[in-house]
């Protein structure tokens, strides 16, 4: 078996460093230890048994995402969530995996003049992830009654929509799971989250040191290695050293490490490019129980190409009280009435495609986060709005509240891929500008927003990634 902080990391011992215990940086260790690479993962967050992950909403939000469950944008009317856990967002979202569409890697294409951003060219890493993961679509006998509002809104508006493709096995539905607990980490170890899929097979290598509760602070490159400074949970200050080093933190994690290493006079659009698809959800209630947090709570997705082209996507979509909790109107008795009828809402989301680039920054140590969305973006948002309206009024909605907190779930962008050391931060073989061994291929790398959940993209840029990282 590999190492879980079983002992203490030494120096010299490894020929790799991941900073980041995400999808991205549990990908990057399968690869470079199935390659025969010693390889160290230093991971901010708390790594958990299966059966260990909050049973709370309320210590979910503050135990497994950074600052305390929420970090809004300067405006403050976008929330984003970050992941602070070994597995990153296999464990806290729903595990949705497609692959991306000409509209979005030919965008990727054009923007960054790299080649390999194409439909082709991905096929052959989208096929090697999806060998590796179980792939399931929720069965029609057990969608649930928000699923079956969605699937009849849809009929009757003549939009096309889809079951989502998931990375899952044996949810066991017929037992009873409520998929709404697995936003706190799966119990069934059915969702395919890192931990005990690709992370697990790279720990068996016995060529992983797993480290977490350990926050990266610093790197710096020097002639024919790289170190990397940072501090424990217990405030310990501990320095490593590697011949390379993987940036695998996300678009948040990855900009600020770079930033406070100083990289940021070499690297003009550090920073820039930031996206986070904002997701608005919409409720509805109805005159008998829809029941939308029980059994798997998010089984379609649109599949209209008129959606695609105005740009934004619905899902069928719940959250947990606390969550729902923030999304009503009033205050006092007004919002507890509104809550006791929570079995009766329905939820529907609206994902903008987002077109106006945000930015990250530092001040006084802390990830600044300037996003906002364009007269675009809006105009996409509220066409998104309207055909929610539409499926609720024609499903026999009694009340409609609409969505008006954004939610930034899919946090891109930061350290775009690019040929233009003026326009990017990494390049096609995946290294950081003006670095000799320093690469990223997580979230971080997007060159815009691409429309469609990204995980599965992050786990085929990974793969690929991984093989410039073995190159000499």
């Amino acid at each position: 078996m590999g190492n879980s902080d079983s002992r203490t990391p030494k120096q010299g011992d490894f020929d790799i460093i991941i900073a980041g215990g995400g999808i991205s940086g549990s990908w990057m260790a399968e690869e470079l230890t199935r390659a025969g690479r010693r390889c160290l993962l230093l991971e901010a967050g708390k790594h958990y048994p299966e059966d260990a992950y909050p049973s709370e909403e309320i210590d979910a939000n503050s135990e497994l995402y950074w600052s305390g469950g929420i970090e809004f944008n300067t405006a403050a009317d976008i929330g984003m969530l970050r992941p602070k856990v070994v597995g990153g967002g296999s464990i806290v979202n729903q595990a949705l995996v497609d692959r991306f569409d000409d509209i979005a890697l030919d965008s990727w294409r054009n923007r960054s003049k790299v080649d390999f951003l194409s439909t082709s060219a991905m096929s052959e890493w989208y096929d090697r992830v999806e060998a590796r993961i179980n792939i399931q679509k929720i069965p029609a006998e057990f969608r649930n009654g928000n699923a079956k509002i969605f699937e009849e809104g849809f009929k009757k508006n003549g939009y096309q929509c889809a079951p989502l493709r998931r990375a899952q096995k044996d949810c066991k539905y017929a037992e009873g799971n409520d998929c709404i607990e697995c936003l706190a980490g799966c119990r069934v170890q059915s969702k395919q989250s890192t931990p005990w899929t690709t992370l697990k097979r790279a720990l068996d290598t016995g060529l992983l040191t797993l480290l977490p509760e350990f926050e990266v602070q610093a790197i710096r490159e020097t002639s024919g290695e790289v170190q990397v400074r940072g501090k424990s949970s217990s405030g310990m200050i501990r320095e490593f050293r590697a011949k390379k080093l993987v940036l695998a933190s996300g678009a948040i994690g990855n900009t600020k490490l770079l930033l406070e290493s100083g990289y940021g006079a070499g690297l003009p659009h550090l920073g820039h490019g930031f996206y986070t698809h904002p997701q608005y959800m919409n409720l509805a209630e109805y005159d008998f129980e829809v029941n939308s947090h029980k059994g798997p709570f998010q089984a379609f997705k649109s599949d209209d190409p008129g959606f695609r082209e105005k740009g934004f996507k619905l899902e069928n979509v719940f959250a947990p009280p606390v969550a729902i909790a923030m999304l009503l109107p009033g205050i006092g008795r007004r919002h507890m009435d509104l809550m006791r009828r929570i079995t009766r809402y329905a939820c529907i989301e609206v994902a903008v495609r987002d077109t106006h680039a945000g930015r990250i920054r530092i001040a006084g140590g802390r990830a600044v986060i300037e996003k906002s969305l364009n007269a675009e973006d809006i105009k996409r948002k509220n066409a998104g709005l309207e055909a929610v309206a539409r499926i609720f009024k024609s499903t026999g909605a009694l009340k409609i509240i609409p969505g008006n907190v954004g939610i930034g779930l899919h946090l891109m962008g930061g350290c775009a891929i690019g040929n233009d050391t003026g326009t990017s931060v990494v390049g096609p073989d995946f290294r950081i500008h003006g670095t000799k061994n320093i690469y990223a291929a997580d979230s971080s790398i997007f060159p815009d927003a691409p429309g469609i959940n990204p995980s599965l993209t992050i786990m085929a840029l990974s793969l690929r990634g991984a093989q410039e990282v073995l190159n000499p």
